[in-house]
Parts: C-alpha cells; sequence; structure tokens
C-alpha cells in the first residue's frame, strides 16, 4: 500500500479552465450538454438504428394488464367539423412540413429565420433562457420574440404554408422566468395549504402573467407523487397522497386553460401539459431520471392519478418522462405512451418530451430516434443544435419504412388539433392579443395579495413550546440566519434562473424578504428590529426573541438530489447559530426553508419554535403576517398548513409515506399546530418536545459497492474523451480526437475493457460523466476507495493521473504513475484510492460529476475495467491518505 502524506504537495497536472468548465459545467433542462458524436445527415441514419426501431419497443403482453387502466372521461366529443378542418389541411401538407410541427427546438439555438425556413410547430426557452439572452429582459422584449417567431411562422413564402407556432415556457410557481413575476410558493408548499380552489386562482393568474408576454403554452402542472424525498424534485410535488395530487391536478389545469364549456382557451388562458407521464416520482433512490420499479397496479394507483385529475379537466398536452419503467424508458414506451394514455385512458391531445429524453431511448441519439415516434412520442423537444439532424433523420426514416407514415398523421393530427381547439388560427398575433403587453398585469397587487395568502397557508408549524408564537411587533426582534432577505433563497429552483442560483434581490423588484415583511409590521407597531445574519447584537440591545430564517440553498433537477435527508450535514452552522442565541437566554423561532422535510432534529431541539416554511416565493411578508400577532396581541393570521410530506425520523427513512405499511414518521402526514391548539396532544407520541434523538441510526438502505464501469458503463454515467478543446461523448467501440483514440475489447467477455491510446501530443484525458452531480457523500464518509482493474502496455514517463471532478469548478486527482511502473507492462493490477485523498483536496462529494477520470500530456497507453467505489475498502487501498506528518 502506498501511503500519501497529506500535508505534501501532489505533483500535479493542471487541467485547463475549458476542460474543468465542461467537466463540472454539465446539465439538463435549460443548460448546454455534451453531443454523442452521431451522423451528420438523414443519409448516415444507421441500420442498427432501423433495426431497433423495427424491434418491439413495447412490455411483452404477460407482463402489463390493460384492464388496469380506466378510461377517463375526457371533456370532449368527437367534433367532426374539427377533424374534417384537419384533414383538408393535412391534405396540403407535405412530409417536410408534417415533421417540422413535430419539433421544437430552444430559442438559444434557432433564429426566426430558421423559424421561417422549416415553420416548426413549437419552441421553447428552458429555464435559464431568455429573449437576446439577457437574464433582464423585459415583457417587452418577450413580446418581440414571440411576434417575430409567430409571424415567421406564418410566413409561407419559404416553408410554403402558414401554421401557427406555440411557446412553451416552464412557469412552474409562476411566471418564473420573467423579471418581476408573481412567485407563489412551490408545489410542496401549497399542498401544505390542501385548498384546491386557491390552487385554481393560482394557476389562473399565472396564465394572465404568461399571455401579457405573448406565450401561449406552459409546461404545468407537475403532478409527480413523490416516494423518496432525496429527489432533488421533490418540491415540485404537491404531496405523497396521490389523491391530493389528483385534486390539485384538476384545479390547475382549469385554472390555467379555463373550464372546458366556459373560458376554455379563451385570450386570458394557455395550453397547459401535465407531467411527467408517468412515474417520475418513485424511481428507486430518488435519483432523478432513474427507474420506477413500481407494479403496473401501484403505477396506476400512485403515480396515474394526476393525469386522471388533469385529462379529465381538459389538459392538452402531456409531458413524457425522463425516467424509466422497468428499465424502459418512457420516451420510448408504447405500451405507456399509446396503449395505456392514447388507446385506454382517451387522451386525444399530443404528446411533447422534455429536454431530448429521446436520446436516453436504447438505440437513440440526440438527432436520431425513431423509436420515440413508433412508441407515441409527437412532440421531440429537442434544444441544442440537433434539431437539424433530428429533423432531417426523422425525415429519411419516414422514407425508409422505419416510421410508417400513418404515425406522423397521427401525430401532426394531434398537434394541429389542439392548435385548433387554442384558437391559435383565430387569435391575433401574440403583440395584438387582449392582454398582451398590459405589463401592469406583471406581479400586480392583486396577484402578490394571492400569493402572500399561499404563503400563509403554507406554513407549518412543527413546534411552539410556550406558546412564544405569535410575537407581538413591538417586541425588540432580532432577525438572524443567511436566508431572512434572500429572496433568491426563499424562492428556490426555477425562479429567473434555472436552478435558481446566480440571483439578487434586485433581481425581483416588488418582491419581499422574509425580512422585509418582518420590519415593515414592526416598525408600523413601534416596535424595533434589526438584521444580522451571524445573529450578533449590542449587549445593551439584547433582543426579546430572534427569529432565524435559514434553509437548502436553491436546486433544480438533478442538482438536488442527495443521499440522505440531514440538513447541512458536515457543516453545521445553522446549528451553531441557534445554539449560540439560546446560550444567551434569547427564546428562538426557527423558520426553516426547504424543497423537502428533512431530518434537523438538532435544530429543532435549539429552537423554541420550528416553521417549516418551504419555498415561499416572492412574498416573504406573508411569512411575517403568521408569526407576529397584531399590536393588541391577538392573532393576526393563524397557522392553516399541514404537512403533506411526512417527517422523516431519522436522516436515512427517505422513504416514509402515508398508508406504508411499516408507516412510523416523526410527524405523520397532515400534522401541524395552530394558535390556540393543545400542543401536549397535538404533538406525536414519539416526539417529546427539546428532546428529540440527534443519533445517526444505522441506514434504511445498506450501502453496497457502486459500481461505475462493470463490462460497460454504468447509468447515470456516460464515457467520454477529450483534449484542451474538445470533449465527446463516447458512442462507437473505436473513438479518437487530436489526442486520445479509446476503443473497446475483450478481457474475458466481450467487450468488457477500454484500451486508452494517448498520442503525446497534448493533453488528453478519459473519464464518466453525469448531466447532474451525483451525491456520494455516504462513500466518502464510510472509509471508500475507489478502485479500479488497470494495465499499460509500456512504461509511463509522464504523470498520469487518476482524478474525481465536481460540481462548481472543483476536482482532485493522484498520480499513478508509480503504481503502473512497478509491475511488468501488460500486467493487469488493480489499483485502489483511499476517497479520503480526493476529500483533502476539497472535492465536494455532495456534488460528484465525474466519479473517474485518467489524464496525461504523455504518450501512453493504457486499459482498464472494473471500475468500482468499495465501502470500507479504504484500508486496503493501494494508494492511502495519512493525516499526519510521516
Amino acid at each position: 500500500m502506498r501511503t500519501v502524506n497529506s500535508m505534501n504537495t501532489f505533483k500535479r497536472l493542471t487541467l485547463p479552465a475549458q476542460v474543468l468548465a465542461v467537466l463540472v459545467g454539465l446539465s439538463a433542462c435549460g443548460q448546454d450538454e455534451v453531443k454523442p458524436v452521431t451522423p451528420e445527415s438523414s443519409s448516415e441514419v444507421t441500420s442498427a438504428a432501423e433495426t431497433v426501431a423495427q424491434a418491439s419497443i413495447t412490455k411483452a403482453t404477460a407482463a402489463t394488464n390493460i384492464d388496469i387502466w380506466p378510461t377517463l372521461a375526457i371533456p370532449f366529443a368527437k367534433d367532426v367539423v374539427l377533424e374534417t378542418r384537419i384533414d383538408k389541411l393535412m391534405a396540403t401538407m407535405t412530409l417536410e412540413q408534417k415533421v417540422a410541427q413535430m419539433i421544437q427546438p430552444e430559442i438559444r439555438d434557432i433564429t426566426v429565420e430558421d423559424m421561417r425556413k422549416y415553420g416548426f410547430g413549437s419552441y421553447l426557452n428552458g429555464g435559464g433562457a431568455y429573449p437576446n439572452d439577457d437574464k433582464h429582459a423585459t415583457p417587452s422584449d418577450w413580446i418581440e420574440l414571440a411576434e417575430k417567431m409567430y409571424q415567421a411562422s406564418m410566413d409561407d413564402s419559404v416553408d410554403g404554408i402558414a401554421i401557427p407556432t406555440m411557446w412553451g415556457t416552464d412557469a412552474v410557481h409562476g411566471h418564473n422566468n420573467v423579471i418581476g413575476a408573481t412567485l407563489f410558493p412551490h408545489n410542496i408548499g401549497l399542498g401544505a395549504a390542501n385548498n384546491p380552489e386557491l390552487i385554481k386562482q393560482i394557476a389562473a393568474i399565472t396564465a394572465k402573467e404568461v399571455m401579457v408576454t405573448g406565450i401561449d403554452w406552459v409546461f404545468a402542472p407537475t403532478v409527480a407523487v413523490v416516494r423518496d424525498d432525496r429527489w432533488g424534485r421533490t418540491y415540485e410535488g404537491y404531496s405523497e397522497d396521490p389523491q391530493i395530487v389528483k385534486s390539485y391536478s384538476h384545479s390547475i389545469v382549469e385554472g390555467l386553460q379555463g373550464a372546458v364549456g366556459e373560458d376554455f382557451l379563451s385570450d386570458q388562458h394557455v395550453i397547459s401539459t401535465v407531467k411527467h407521464f408517468l412515474g417520475d416520482g418513485g424511481t428507486e433512490k430518488g435519483i432523478d431520471q432513474g427507474d420506477n420499479l413500481a407494479t403496473e397496479q401501484e403505477l396506476f394507483d400512485i403515480h396515474a392519478q394526476g393525469y386522471v385529475g388533469g385529462l379529465t379537466a381538459g389538459a392538452q398536452t402531456v409531458m413524457a418522462s425522463f425516467n424509466s419503467w422497468h428499465g424502459s424508458k418512457i420516451h420510448g414506451d408504447k405500451y405507456l405512451l399509446n396503449d395505456v394514455l392514447k388507446d385506454k385512458m382517451g387522451f386525444d391531445g399530443f404528446v411533447v418530451g422534455d429536454w431530448n429524453g429521446h436520446g436516453q431511448v436504447a438505440g437513440c441519439t440526440n438527432e436520431s430516434c425513431a423509436q420515440a415516434v413508433n412508441a407515441g412520442l409527437d412532440v421531440y423537444m429537442v434544444p441544442t443544435s440537433a434539431w437539424k439532424p433530428l429533423y432531417e433523420n426523422t425525415i429519411a426514416q419516414v422514407k425508409n419504412g422505419v416510421i410508417a407514415q400513418s404515425r406522423i398523421d397521427d401525430a401532426v393530427r394531434r398537434i394541429l388539433r389542439v392548435k385548433i381547439r387554442a384558437g391559435l388560427f383565430e387569435k391575433p398575433s401574440p403583440a395584438n392579443r387582449a392582454i398582451s403587453g398590459k405589463t401592469e398585469l406583471i406581479g400586480a397587487k392583486e396577484h402578490r395579495d394571492v400569493a402572500r395568502q399561499a404563503v400563509r397557508e403554507s406554513l407549518v408549524l412543527l413546534k411552539n413550546n410556550n406558546n412564544i408564537l405569535p410575537i407581538s411587533p413591538s417586541a425588540k426582534i432580532l432577525v438572524a440566519g443567511d436566508a431572512a432577505d434572500n429572496i433568491g433563497k426563499q424562492s428556490g429552483g426555477w425562479s429567473i434562473t434555472w436552478q435558481g442560483t446566480d440571483n439578487l434581490n434586485e433581481d425581483f423588484p416588488g418582491a419581499t424578504s422574509i425580512y422585509a415583511g418582518i420590519e415593515q409590521t414592526v416598525k408600523a407597531a413601534g416596535g424595533q428590529t434589526w438584521l444580522s445574519v451571524d445573529g450578533a447584537f449590542e449587549a445593551a440591545n439584547k433582543p426579546d426573541v430572534a427569529i432565524v430564517v435559514f434553509g437548502e440553498e436553491p436546486y433544480a433537477e438533478g442538482n438536488g438530489d442527495i443521499d440522505n435527508l440531514e440538513y447541512q450535514r458536515g457543516d453545521k452552522r445553522d446549528l451553531a447559530l441557534l445554539k449560540s442565541l439560546k446560550a444567551q437566554g434569547i427564546p428562538v423561532v426557527a423558520v426553516f426553508i426547504s424543497g423537502r422535510p428533512m431530518w434537523v432534529n438538532a435544530e429543532l431541539n435549539a429552537s423554541d419554535a420550528f416553521v417549516a416554511a418551504w419555498l415561499p416565493g416572492t412574498e416573504g411578508d406573508g411569512v411575517a403576517q403568521v408569526l407576529l400577532s397584531q399590536a393588541n396581541g391577538e392573532v393576526n393570521e393563524n397557522f392553516a398548513g399541514k404537512l403533506s410530506f411526512s417527517w422523516p425520523t431519522r436522516p436515512q427513512q427517505t422513504k416514509v409515506n402515508v398508508f406504508d405499511k411499516d408507516y412510523a414518521p416523526l410527524f405523520g402526514y397532515g400534522y401541524g399546530l395552530h394558535y390556540g391548539a393543545d400542543i401536549n396532544t397535538e404533538v406525536p407520541s414519539n416526539v417529546v418536545a427539546n428532546t428529540l434523538s440527534e443519533d445517526n441510526f444505522a441506514t434504511d438502505d445498506k450501502l453496497e459497492a457502486l459500481p461505475l464501469f462493470e463490462r460497460a458503463v454504468k447509468a447515470p454515467w456516460r464515457l467520454m474523451i477529450g483534449t484542451e478543446t474538445s470533449m465527446d461523448t463516447v458512442s462507437s467501440s473505436i473513438q479518437s480526437n487530436d489526442v486520445v483514440t479509446l476503443r473497446t475489447f475483450d478481457k474475458q467477455v466481450q467487450e468488457d475493457a477500454r484500451l486508452i491510446s494517448f498520442n503525446g501530443s497534448g493533453l488528453g484525458f478519459v473519464g464518466l460523466i453525469s448531466n447532474f452531480p451525483r451525491d456520494l457523500r455516504a462513500y466518502s464518509n464510510s472509509n471508500a476507495a475507489l478502485s479500479v482493474m488497470i494495465k499499460t502496455a509500456k512504461k509511463l514517463e509522464q504523470p498520469l493521473l487518476l482524478g474525481m471532478a465536481c460540481d462548481r469548478d472543483c476536482r482532485a486527482d493522484v498520480d499513478i504513475t508509480e503504481q503502473l511502473n512497478s509491475v511488468a507492462i501488460d500486467t493487469w493490477q488493480t489499483i485502489s484510492v483511499d476517497l479520503q485523498c480526493f476529500k483533502e483536496q476539497q472535492l465536494d462529494f455532495g456534488k460528484i460529476n465525474t466519479p473517474f477520470y485518467l489524464s496525461t500530456v504523455g504518450a501512453a497507453e493504457v486499459s482498464f475495467s472494473d471500475l468500482v467505489i468499495v465501502p470500507n475498502g479504504a484500508e486496503q487501498a493501494t494508494i492511502s491518505c495519512a493525516t499526519n506528518e510521516q
């Protein structure tokens, strides 16, 4: 075993900034991603892809039971006039025009002239995409782009046809991409409010603010029923109870679209999207885009209820999910998309894909995926420049019979049906619609009033010892914590930027932080309040009470995945603040900002009162209205929120859902105190205030070895090769760039190893990567080692680095040249590295994008196989890191 002195400096290569940016900057919706090496033109559609496309893409009939699924009462009778109109229009359309209706590119990757030339059926802005690539684009800028794209789609001088395009946007808690819009609490908070009528009102307001900017279509509601709170999209779920989700879905669809037979898709309503079909909230270990192993009955009973609610309200579009069901990617699952959703349930709108989700289907790439269309996908969401080869390949696949013309015609009929129902052929252009440009509606007072109501009703009081709440506004109130005056943090992900990061308070004009709301109320009552993030105060001005506002940093899909629910694991700075104030004899009210229930027993114990505030959005003064009493001491607004997600008893209790067989939460589903309650009777029997257990119990999921490469790369990782200036995902058995050649070979079984040839002309690297960072702290905290079978064909003359990289521009590596040169050439050996070696180089194991890479500037031929992270493997590691000088 080689021991590395952690106090010494490694001799290390420096990966250039461009490479590091690629290594740690990958992401999905709304961001750039590494592109697979794929055919550049339709003439290069591979026969292998055709073979896969023609193969069965549905599950074996023996494994499914269509009778589980109901025929829904969809509120649309067959409309002969509408269908005849579609027939006449389609009779004039060429194949190219039809396929263009099925292509949905993103605003950063197309021009107005592209729209004029191709006539795309729709387009979108992903999270963090704005007109003119300007985060501070005004509503007028949004309208201008919408108008230009619309006019280009209606210009038949190039593409020969005039069909209005549609703009889709992720307005998931208000029109959240637009500066100044009203941002409501995220869905988890709205679920705690349990008020379907309020939800309908919120959806109608969102529709109005969206229509002001000329946009037709929103990708909401999310109806995921979350099973494992480690999932980074937990806050997008309303409840762990499918019936609440069903009710909410119906309400929000009616709010967005209007009620069928009343004001359906009028000039103040938008097309809605129920998403993500199906089972996104039930993936194993809460891994985003992972595998759902529910039975088919569970799939309907738990995960499909939101579609029952939304489709019976008249939802016009459904978004396919990234996840798999028993290994089958939903984007390519004909049984679910076609047989269940369309044929049995009766959905007659169209199915849109998620961000290049079709590229994840077996046999597919972002640029070519007949399987998805054959399975029932009607619209490809295809951001990045992949839209053009996808368009060309799809046309070619129809011409050569891989995709049936009838399937294209069905998809286009569905798209046109929705456009006609929405009145897009008759409505004025985006700039000339009824409320377009009425910017006074963006963040209007009456909209913010509703948002404040939603904040008040979403708050859940978990603890209120000695009735410390409500607080008199005439008291001396210290407000502390880094979330107290941080509108971006209280709003969470999907707030102006995709992940909700890199925002300042001034990016939310008209909004109110939690502290600002408290300050306003206290000053009006003649009291005294001040903000001190770190809790400091002058000795002569000791506060009567401290309100500490703290919680999770903003995140969105993928980046929010964690491996257990302990809050601030390994960095208990907020707990230290709470304890410090308590030690000075100051009563403490904790306001916890989070996108999910978390294990906060220690923080609960250090607080006299504890409020789960979720992610309240832009109207932070709604929190103050509940925490503070009226000047005369009477309750101003009472707590009304009840937990729609069960609260965990221990960090590893990540799956605790009402109706579970062994249901043992800390705070049960529906729990929530209110003013005037007999608190002793409302505390669950397994909780004693101030004495909650802080023990870290044994994990519910036994930590097992984590294979990264075993015969092949394990999901979600992808193999990549790169140089200082380029990087490609490996998509063939032999792949090269200017420095590196990678090829498969047989070590024990077919293609179970990889040979890397570095030609020495510059920096080259090979590694694994994921679109999203993964939380591997459980391994870094379990004395784990990264182990790889490896050999070299010749002695190394330049350092070969083995490393890992994490999100936000960090990486760590060790030089393994000595180990490789110490054995005979062409001799396999196992090299394992204590993860502590990487940890001591400040690698953040909570955000691992790249769990393995090899890099050198020298000439080398290196082979590897059997790559795995082994818990408790550090003691036997080839390379270990001592904590003291040797």
